[in-house]
């Protein structure tokens, strides 16, 4: 299945596919008992050594790589999100930043397990996950491009994007940037990022379908066949078309849209 059809049957129909993941047995089953345990967490110390409550939070958050890493996630929930300079906002990784936010014991301290963010909206999240990985084993793709839709409404500058691989691995596809742009110095990508993509209109609805729209073309370009007589050429190639670091840093006045 193509990218852009995967894609497409998935987004279309998200209040079925949604549906159709929190009835299977394993979700359903984990979703439970986080419902019918979590309010009884008052401290960090709890919330870690309810292994299988943790692990659930972790994985609403696509943070399961880190789950067996309580000290780590210990330090995060101590220094919690008010000071700049506490761990999860040093982080490249915004989604450990959501996290601390919404498991804010250094806030909120004994009423944190009491607050709506802490609930259903977990739930929904884990199931969400579910969702996009489930759609990643047919293609990593889709995976991507129902990520960057659910994400995009947070995400208000260019730096926010580029701490998030998933985010940046979409938008350089869609710009058609190479690789290597990745090694740029960090303001250097935003101020590229920022000249060529309206991330106002990406909140639109219609802004956001053509971006994705592109991208999923991309991706099921890279994985077309080459024609062998075209390879001759120097044309057919199955990898995505990129420009060169030269000149995506020189062509800022480019803005993608309309």
């Amino acid at each position: 299945m193509s990218v852009s059809l995967g894609y497409q049957l998935v987004s279309q129909n998200l209040d079925r596919s949604l549906a159709s993941i929190a009835q299977r047995a394993p979700v359903r089953l984990e979703s439970t008992y986080y419902l019918e345990n979590y309010r009884n967490v008052t401290s960090i110390d709890e919330f870690l050594d309810d292994t299988r409550l943790f692990r659930f939070a972790m994985e609403a958050f696509g943070l399961s790589d880190l789950a067996f890493a309580k000290g780590y996630m210990r330090k995060i929930l101590e220094e919690g999100v008010s000071d700049p300079n506490s761990l999860a906002n040093r982080s490249t990784a915004a989604r450990l930043a959501e996290f601390a936010r919404t498991f804010d014991f250094e806030g909120f301290g004994d009423l944190t397990m009491t607050r709506a963010s802490t609930g259903q909206a977990v739930v929904d999240r884990y199931i969400r996950q579910n969702l996009e990985e489930d759609a990643g084993n047919d293609d990593e793709g889709i995976r991507l491009a129902l990520y960057f839709e659910r994400q995009i409404a947070n995400i208000d500058t260019p730096l926010e994007i580029l701490a998030d691989a998933a985010l940046s691995e979409v938008v350089r596809t869609v710009l058609g940037l190479p690789t290597e742009f990745a090694g740029v110095d960090v303001e250097r990508q935003a101020d590229v990022i920022s000249e060529r993509v309206d991330l106002e209109e990406l909140k639109t609805p219609e802004g956001l379908d053509r971006f994705l729209a592109r991208f999923t073309a991309l991706r099921d370009a890279q994985q077309a066949p080459t024609n062998p007589v075209l390879s001759l050429f120097g044309v057919g190639s199955s990898t995505t078309p990129t420009i060169s670091l030269e000149l995506a840093l020189s062509f800022q006045s480019f803005r993608l849209g309309g």
